[in-house]
């Protein structure tokens, strides 16, 4: 339970916040002489308060890394007013966790929240804070609303052939305000007209820079020769910098990105979930500066160059990574390769060694016994009964519907029906409007029709992990028989999918092979032992270390065990 902050000592006084959003949205000062006249009506009720000071922010109240929004918060926490007036709820922010997050640390220290659009309320109350947190969850949802018709205002110019952000650099944005008695231009554009047209001075740049690039030149050598000519980028960067140690570095990556960019092809590409726009689908209404068939001939350029041959290893070692040696005292230590004599003879021998000693093995003298070691891993049909039954225990302790999963969901859905109770509470007293009322209550019916469907699926989910397990042992079958026809690098990437650790001792002969998972859950199975998780790592414990039994019953059966390994 968390630690109730204590009340500070605070001087008489108030402070106004006041937001408004960006500048480019609206017009600040007309908004925030409105939000004074709505603070100054509900001063009446506290005219003893001395007047500190306003804290205003043109930002989006979405997010809480607002300048004066975190100074007003900072100066409470020391002290310096006593009360803090906002005209509206959403004037304090639109994010509903942060703001309800900062007034209930505000109102536990002391202080005191008011907005003037609703002047009874106290957050401090649990009624008035439930009607708070409507207000909020209502704000939030009006500023997802907006954030979805700006998506569609812009998908709809994009489809248009226009394009609603800043162009790249080449090009200039334009607009013109249209004519007020053109219904057809008014219909189409609000105020102005905008569109994208070639920037005279810069598009000569880069046609230049993507004749270079069609002529086989390196980045390097184009920002070289753009460097030569004088030329910068847009916002003033050179394509050719000097980094901390002064040395000079070409700005490749500007360059990259210019390339890469459809825009100078003339088409409209917007790889994004809400746009998705693919590329050669939808054509800008813009001069290109470069062809298709240029713009993919450069493409391929560029693609040829990033393909670099992958590094051919010198010497291959099947157990690379997996093998450890087991000295007499039980301690364990990875191994290492090497060919220490490559130069005496033609390919050298290859040893598993340990750095720094004289603990070597043969390569060849481990790798020979991994076969005989996998086809020593059987599973018996007539256990099969007894391996599903435990495994099913075991599933059933971790996912079942008295799981703690299951917990969580049962009080998840008994949290929805109290927010409908006390929904219906906000709206039978505080008169809460019928439209708004019928959307919250829909959204918590969705939310507990979505808690009912994942209570639902845990109930379907051992069916899945019955198939995991057969899938499992079908592999288990066959996998002696079938590494011997796979080549050394095939069988390598079979290890390490199947096993984890070849422990050899120091004549270099293999005392276990350690599997990972789901096999070693298998083997657990089989030796009476309980698969656990400690510090990140996969942990065995006895039956009699086992916290329950479920998985050492078929470990006390007869000496046959359906899962063994023989050494």
């Amino acid at each position: 339970m968390a630690r109730k902050k204590q009340k500070i000592t605070t001087h008489p006084g108030y402070v106004i916040y006041l937001r408004t959003s960006t500048e480019e949205v609206q017009a600040p000062q007309r908004s925030q002489d409105g939000q004074r006249r709505d603070i100054a009506r509900m001063l009446k009720y506290y005219k003893a308060l001395p007047f500190v000071c306003e804290f205003v922010d043109n930002y989006t109240g979405t997010s809480a890394d607002r300048k004066a929004y975190q100074d007003m918060l900072r100066q409470a926490h020391q002290g310096a007013f006593s009360h803090i007036f906002a005209s509206t709820p959403d004037r304090f922010g639109r994010d509903d966790v942060e703001a309800l997050r900062a007034i209930d640390e505000l109102t536990e220290i002391g202080l005191t929240v008011r907005f003037a659009a609703h002047p009874d309320l106290d957050p401090a109350h649990e009624d008035d804070r439930l009607y708070l947190n409507i207000l909020f969850g209502m704000a939030r949802r009006e500023s997802a609303v907006i954030g979805r018709r700006v998506k569609h205002g812009m998908l709809s110019k994009l489809h248009q052939g226009d394009w609603p952000w800043k162009a790249p650099d080449g090009y200039m944005n334009r607009e013109a305000r249209i004519d007020s008695t053109d219904k057809a231009e008014s219909l189409q554009h609000t105020r102005y007209r905008r569109w994208v047209e070639l920037d005279p001075v810069r598009a000569p740049i880069w046609r230049y820079a993507w004749d270079l690039l069609l002529d086989n030149q390196t980045l390097p050598v184009i920002c070289d020769a753009l460097t030569a000519r004088g030329y910068r980028l847009r916002n003033g960067n050179p394509f050719i910098r000097a980094n901390r140690r002064g040395k000079l570095v070409p700005n490749i990556q500007a360059l990259s990105r210019a390339f890469n960019n459809w825009f100078y092809a003339g088409w409209i590409v917007v790889p994004s979930e809400w746009a998705d726009i693919k590329p050669k689908t939808l054509r800008g209404n813009w001069e290109p500066i470069v062809s298709t068939e240029e713009f993919e001939h450069g493409l391929q350029l560029l693609a040829w160059r990033r393909q670099k041959p992958f590094a051919q290893k010198r010497n291959f070692y099947l157990l690379q990574g997996l093998v450890y040696l087991q000295f007499p005292n039980g301690k364990v230590r990875r191994m290492s390769c090497s060919r220490p004599n490559i130069k005496r003879t033609e390919k050298g021998v290859a040893y598993y060694r340990i750095a720094g000693q004289k603990q070597r093995v043969v390569c060849t003298d481990v790798d020979q016994q991994i076969p005989w070691h996998l086809e020593c891993i059987q599973v018996d049909p007539e256990q099969m009964p007894a391996i599903r039954l435990t495994y099913q225990q075991d599933v059933q302790s971790y996912t079942s519907i008295s799981g703690q999963e299951s917990r969580s969901l049962k009080d998840a859905l008994a949290r929805t029906k109290d927010k409908e109770l006390n929904l219906w509470r906000a709206y039978t007293q505080h008169g809460m409007h019928n439209d708004v009322y019928l959307k919250l209550a829909q959204e918590i019916q969705q939310e507990r029709a979505n808690i009912e469907n994942a209570l639902q699926s845990l109930h379907q989910e051992s069916s899945s992990h019955i198939e995991d397990l057969d899938m499992a042992l079908h592999i288990l079958s066959q996998i002696g028989e079938r590494y011997r026809l796979l080549d050394r690098t095939h069988q390598r990437e079979l290890l390490r999918q199947l096993v984890s650790k070849v422990v050899i001792d120091e004549r270099g002969k293999i005392i276990r092979l350690k599997l990972l998972p789901p096999f070693i859950y298998l083997q657990a199975i089989a030796n009476g032992t309980q698969i656990s998780v400690e510090d990140g790592q996969i942990a065995e414990k006895t039956g009699q270390q086992a916290k329950f039994s479920c998985s050492t019953r078929i470990g006390l059966g007869p000496p046959k065990s359906p899962f063994v390994i023989s050494y």
